[in-house]
């Protein structure tokens, strides 16, 4: 269950960062499933990409892996909304 704690954070915080992004963002806005899913898979990768910077499972840890999953939820849904804004062109 340990391990899954980390993941668990990273999905969570993605899908908050990618609908706080899509919400700031109203013209490259998507439907909240795509920016909830866009969010938490951003979050993982954010979360994971910041794990191999020096995250470790500590605390401090779960902190930096919520921290990257907001960000990188943000970046990836905001992505798919100009994908998709691009696309409806």
């Amino acid at each position: 269950m340990e391990a899954l704690l980390p993941f668990i954070v990273q999905l969570i915080a993605g899908a908050i960062g990618g609908n706080a992004a899509s919400a700031a963002l109203k013209q490259h806005a998507i439907n909240v499933v795509g920016r909830t899913i866009a969010g938490a898979i951003g979050g993982v990768g954010g979360g994971m990409l910041l794990g191999m910077v020096g995250g470790d499972a500590t605390m401090a840890g779960l902190i930096a892996g919520g921290i990257g999953g907001l960000i990188g939820g943000g970046i990836l849904s905001t992505l798919a909304g100009l994908v998709m804004a691009r696309a409806h062109r």
